[in-house]
């Protein structure tokens, strides 16, 4: 039985051309289409407040912050909240982050708003040492905005991290024109000469290493809950760090909180730091 097969002409050199020429431009017109039904989709009324980087909640306002304390610019009259809301920039950073230098000019002040740092000092044989491990609420580059003057730490973050940042010229301007805000400004600076305090009588008069570690860990579980007959609390913090923090070695930081552990004073699992005896390493750190 004969198939009839229709007759269907050679196509040419530029007939081939064309046919790959309108490919493109078929596929073209389909990605068009399709991102135009993704650019016009109607949101959702349900979906999830956004995060900003790092998985850190998104700060809309500091009025409207949950995470809102009395440090600082969390508590403002209702005018001078308006106003610093129009001149301040929420940012974040990852990890391991430099927010200024050592040395730097002041260009700005930063308020922590989620996170953690430690204000680092260096000598000039490169040694390091940890002034203090700061919480959300607490302001940095205050001081040498207020004198002119270089920063004298260094800021670095521990964890993913959001500030509020405020440059020089707004700051200053903010602060002449909200007599509540200049307020502010003189409780922190005294709250932070305070602080130099406590460090400067911490590593002065302390005679050990094991007092020196004992009322840090004290002080650092302040805040713990007790479980299991044990305070708990969050320490991560490398054995280099702790010693940066006490002003002493690396090993001596390890010898002694193994002796710690033996003695059934603390123990630090990870990044989790247990209290068995909180009143026994009081005695140690003669509190």
């Amino acid at each position: 039985m004969a198939c009839y097969v229709p007759f269907l002409p050679a196509s040419t050199e530029a007939d081939r051309r064309g046919s790959r020429e309108r490919i493109p431009s078929m596929a073209s017109t389909m990605v068009a289409e399709r991102l135009q039904t993704i650019t016009y989709r109607a949101p959702s009324h349900t979906a999830r407040k956004a995060n900003s980087p790092y998985g850190l909640a998104a700060a809309e306002s500091c009025s409207a912050c949950k995470l809102q304390k009395d440090n600082f610019f969390c508590r403002m009259s209702d005018r001078a909240m308006r106003e610093w809301e129009r001149i301040k920039h929420v940012t974040s950073y990852p990890e391991g982050a430099l927010l200024f230098m050592e040395g730097e000019p002041a260009r700005g002040v930063h308020i922590l708003c989620q996170g953690r740092v430690k204000l680092v000092t260096t000598n000039s044989d490169g040694k390091t040492f940890i002034l203090k491990i700061a919480q959300p609420g607490q302001v940095f580059g205050l001081n040498s905005i207020v004198t002119g003057r270089p920063h004298e730490v260094t800021v670095e973050t521990m964890q993913p991290s959001q500030f509020a940042y405020v440059s020089r010229e707004d700051f200053l301007r903010f602060i002449k024109e909200n007599g509540d805000a200049c307020l502010r400004v003189v409780q922190q600076l005294g709250q932070e000469c305070h602080s130099a305090y406590e460090v400067i009588r911490s590593l002065g008069l302390a005679n050990s290493v094991s007092e020196k570690l004992a009322k840090f860990l004290v002080g650092w579980s302040a805040d713990g809950r007790e479980s299991d007959g044990a305070v708990r609390v969050k320490l991560a913090l490398t054995h280099e760090e702790l010693a940066q923090l006490i002003g002493c070695s690396r090993e001596s930081v390890t010898r002694t909180l193994s002796d710690f552990k033996r003695q059934r004073l603390v123990e630090l699992n990870g990044s989790t730091l247990l209290v068995w005896n909180k009143s026994a390493l009081e005695v140690v750190a003669a509190i």
